[in-house]
C-alpha cells in the first residue's frame, strides 16, 4: 500500500513539475510572441529623468543613455527627442546629460520613467514632417491594412515595414530622405498593429505569417502603378521583406532589399528576449518549444532558409555587434555567402533596429549610394 501511495505521489509531483515547466515556457516565449507594438522590448532598460534644463536632460547613467546619436524618449504619456551626450555638461556618477531636442507631447518631470526608442517622430507624415501623404487601406487576407502613402515621381516604390517594439512611425526616420529623392513611400501597418486586423491566435509570428501582409502591400503598389519595388524592413520587418522577396508572386518586381537589424534566426531572437526577462537558461529550450507549439513556426532556417539560399536581388544590410535581439554575426554570414549581392554596413554602439539613430548622416549616405542605381 505504501508503495502504491509513494508511486502516486511521485506521479503527481512529476505532473505538477511538467505543468509548471510548460507554463514557464509559455511565459518566456511571450516576450517575443506577445510584444506589443510601440512598447519597449525587455532588452531596453527603463531610465529615470533626473532633471531638465534649457535644451538638456539628465538621465540615469547606463550603457543605453550613453549611446551616440539621436533617439526618441518615450514615457507613459510623453514623447521627446534626445540628441548626443553633451560632453561639456555637468554629469555625475549616476547621471548622463544629453541634448534635449524637443518634447513632442506630454511633459518630462524628475522621477519619470522613460526609455529610448528608435521612433523619433510621432503622428503621421503630414503632422510630423510636413509631407503630403494619403491614408490608404490595403486589402489583406485578414482584412484592411492601414498604410501611409507619400507620393513621388519615380516608378520605383519603397515599401517600409517596422519590426518588434515599434510602429509604422519608425519609417518616418528616413521618409524625408526618400521623399527628397522622389521615391513613393508606402509605410505599412500589419496584423497585430493598431488599426490592423488581429492575428487569429493573437500572437506575433516573427515575420513567418506577417510577410503575407507585405505581399498585399506589394500587390497594391503594382496596381497603383509601381514598376519596381524596394522592400525596406527593420527587425522582423526585415524578415518579412526576405520572405516576400523569396515567396511573393510579385518577387520579379523586387529590385532591392534594405534590411535593418534583420531577425535571421527566430529561435535566437526568442531566446534573447526570454533571457532579457530573466528566464533561467535551463528553461530557454522550453520557450522555443512553446513558441513552436503556439504558432506552428518551423525549425530555424538561419543557415539554409529563405535568407541565404534564395536571395536574388541587391541587398543592403545595416546591423551592429551590440544588437542583443538579432545577432550581427548572422548578417555577417549572409553577406559572406552572397558577396556580389549583399553589402553589410556595420554600425557600432547601436541597439536593435536603431542603426539610423546611431549615425543618421552615415546611414543616409549608404542608403543614397545603394538606391541610386535603383532609381
Amino acid at each position: 500500500m505504501r508503495t502504491v501511495k509513494a508511486t502516486a505521489a511521485a506521479v503527481t509531483v512529476a505532473l505538477a513539475a511538467g505543468a509548471a515547466s510548460v507554463a514557464a515556457g509559455r511565459f518566456a516565449s511571450g516576450a517575443a510572441l506577445t510584444a506589443p507594438p510601440g512598447r519597449p522590448l525587455p532588452t531596453e532598460p527603463r531610465l529615470t529623468v533626473h532633471a531638465t534644463a534649457a535644451g538638456q536632460i539628465a538621465l540615469t547613467r547606463a550603457l543605453a543613455s550613453l549611446r551616440p546619436g539621436t533617439y526618441g524618449l518615450s514615457g507613459d504619456g510623453s514623447h521627446a527627442v534626445v540628441g548626443p551626450v553633451l560632453a561639456a555638461a555637468k554629469h555625475s556618477a549616476d547621471t548622463v546629460v544629453r541634448r534635449l531636442e524637443r518634447v513632442t507631447h506630454g511633459t518630462l518631470q524628475p522621477g519619470d520613467s522613460v526609455w529610448l526608442t528608435p521612433n523619433v517622430h510621432v503622428g503621421d507624415p503630414s503632422a510630423a514632417l510636413g509631407l503630403d501623404h494619403a491614408d490608404v487601406d490595403i486589402p489583406g487576407e485578414l482584412g484592411a491594412l492601414p498604410a501611409w502613402f507619400v507620393p513621388g515621381a519615380r516608378d520605383t516604390w519603397v515599401i517600409a515595414v517596422h519590426g518588434l517594439g515599434t510602429t509604422r512611425e519608425h519609417a518616418m526616420n528616413i521618409m524625408e530622405f526618400l521623399s527628397g529623392r522622389h521615391f513613393p513611400v508606402l509605410a505599412l501597418a500589419y496584423r497585430g498593429d493598431l488599426g490592423a486586423p488581429r492575428p487569429p491566435d493573437g500572437l506575433n509570428h516573427l515575420g513567418e505569417t506577417e510577410w503575407r501582409d507585405l505581399d498585399a502591400a506589394m500587390r497594391y503598389a503594382v496596381r497603383q502603378g509601381a514598376e519596381q519595388l524596394v522592400l525596406l524592413g527593420w527587425s522582423t520587418g526585415a524578415t518579412m521583406a526576405l520572405r516576400a522577396a523569396a515567396r511573393s508572386g510579385l518577387r520579379d518586381r523586387v529590385s532591392g532589399l534594405v534590411l535593418d537589424s534583420p531577425v535571421l534566426s527566430w529561435q535566437t531572437t526568442l531566446r534573447a528576449l526570454a533571457s532579457a526577462r530573466h528566464t533561467p537558461s535551463a528553461l530557454l529550450p522550453l520557450a522555443v518549444r512553446a513558441a513552436q507549439g503556439r504558432t506552428g513556426l518551423s525549425a530555424d532556417r538561419a543557415a539554409d532558409g529563405d535568407a541565404p539560399d534564395r536571395l536574388a536581388v541587391p541587398t543592403l544590410i545595416f546591423h551592429g555587434p551590440e544588437d542583443r535581439v538579432a545577432p550581427w554575426n548572422l548578417s555577417r554570414r549572409l553577406a559572406d555567402a552572397h558577396p556580389h549581392l549583399v553589402t553589410l554596413q556595420t554600425v557600432e554602439n547601436a541597439p536593435h533596429a536603431a542603426m539610423w539613430n546611431a549615425d543618421p548622416a552615415s546611414y543616409e549616405e549608404s542608403l543614397r549610394r545603394f538606391m541610386t542605381p535603383l532609381m
